[in-house]
């Protein structure tokens, strides 16, 4: 488990997916005088370089947010939070979604990341010195489950792990099951990948009897290099908020016309 290093796969198509959504709902929670917070349970090193060797070797960023950031419109918060990252790092800086939350977020919210890879967690602990957040090194479940309900009670959970280690296609009901109970009114955003194998088909049919009113939102697209076995992205949220679903109808057109 500790071996996956998202460097190799920041900006592919799944990440333009994930972040499109995730930055709507940071700018739609925002924009209430409220305070919130944002825990994410698998937080990578939040920055990546789409220009150095890692990145290049697979060639996943060019088929993502190469191909589809001109179908985005300009004032998108996705896209303003590359805008952001870009003006500050440069042109290849590309924004996890760690980043994106911390850009989003404002003085009165809280921000809690979980990274349990040594060396993913000293990146994220630099690229985020300037922020105001709270990171673990330690799994991101049992840290959801140690904070919630977290204060404030308004707020979001983004649990976007590997699926390196396939029990997690089996405890991740589980564990969003738990932490709902927890936390009823809190906004639980699961990333997953759709597979070849149908690996995630199972979670998916317990995840849809443990939470029959939530949002399942999908895209699909060409494997990003031969052989690849990821042919689509999917989003599974519990308590989504008023609008998302057309937000992502308009991701779905996005990939559609760039496909």
């Amino acid at each position: 488990m500790l071996s996956y290093q998202h460097h190799y796969h920041a900006g592919n198509p799944a990440d333009v997916h994930k972040h499109a959504g995730l930055a709507w709902v940071l700018d739609y929670l925002t924009q209430k005088d409220k305070p919130l917070s944002y825990i994410e349970t698998h937080a990578g090193r939040g920055l990546y370089d789409l220009g150095d060797a890692a990145a290049l070797k697979t060639g996943e960023a060019a088929q993502g947010i190469g191909r589809l950031e001109a179908g985005f419109a300009v004032a998108h918060p996705y896209l303003l939070r590359l805008k952001e990252t870009r003006l500050a790092l440069g042109a290849q800086a590309y924004p996890g979604s760690p980043l994106i939350a911390a850009q989003s977020l404002r003085a009165m919210d809280s921000l809690h990341l979980a990274e349990l890879h040594p060396g993913e967690n000293a990146h994220l602990r630099r690229n985020l010195a300037g922020y105001d957040v709270k990171i673990r090194q330690q799994d991101g479940f049992e840290m959801a489950q140690e904070i919630c309900p977290p204060t404030p009670r308004r707020g979001l959970l983004l649990v976007d792990p590997s699926y390196e280690v396939k029990t997690e296609y089996e405890s991740i009901p589980r564990h969003l099951t738990q932490i709902a109970r927890k936390w009823n009114v809190g906004i639980l955003m699961l990333w997953y990948p759709i597979l070849t194998s149908g690996a995630h088909e199972g979670m998916l049919t317990h995840l849809g009897a443990a939470f029959p009113e939530a949002l399942r939102h999908e895209v699909r697209f060409a494997p990003v290099r031969a052989g690849h076995r990821m042919v689509g992205s999917g989003l599974f949220v519990v308590n989504a908020p008023y609008g998302l679903e057309a937000e992502l109808a308009r991701v779905t057109e996005v990939f559609a016309a760039r496909g």
